[in-house]
């Protein structure tokens, strides 16, 4: 028996909005198969001194957006999201690896709150080309 996903009512933290984007890829998978593969970057939050020295040796990388979607469409390898609150601010990282995956042939964008989220994701699975 499927469990039943709830999005969270007014949410206020930028993983809450995360929370909701990927609680929303679960109500509306059948719709959208591809959304299995939308996945976190988890770059974030809080670390104590060893084991940020222990995922910095590992490849963890300051300014990476929160949600990938390695699926190609239109004429984009994939998509990337940096998902804020609707008052979170972009880093100066941010703003490169946005920049960088623009360049090298990637959708990659900036969305505040969940609701911007999902219209993007929308928008770019609607995109024709590749092999869709």
């Amino acid at each position: 028996m499927k469990e039943k996903v709830k999005l969270i009512v007014n949410p206020k933290s930028e993983a809450d909005h995360q929370k909701n984007v990927m609680r929303w890829s679960m109500i509306v998978r059948e719709v959208y198969p591809d959304l299995a593969l939308l996945y976190h970057i988890p770059n974030g939050g809080a670390r104590n001194e060893i084991e940020a020295k222990h995922l910095k040796e590992q490849g963890v990388k300051r300014g990476v957006p929160d949600l990938c979607l390695p699926v190609a469409r239109g004429s984009y390898h994939g998509l990337y999201i940096e998902l804020k609150t609707l008052t979170g601010r972009v880093s100066a990282d941010q703003n490169y690896w946005q920049l960088k995956l623009i360049e090298n042939g990637y959708f990659a964008t900036v969305c505040r709150g969940w609701e911007s989220a999902i219209s993007v994701i929308e928008w770019y699975l609607s995109l024709k080309g590749w092999n869709k």
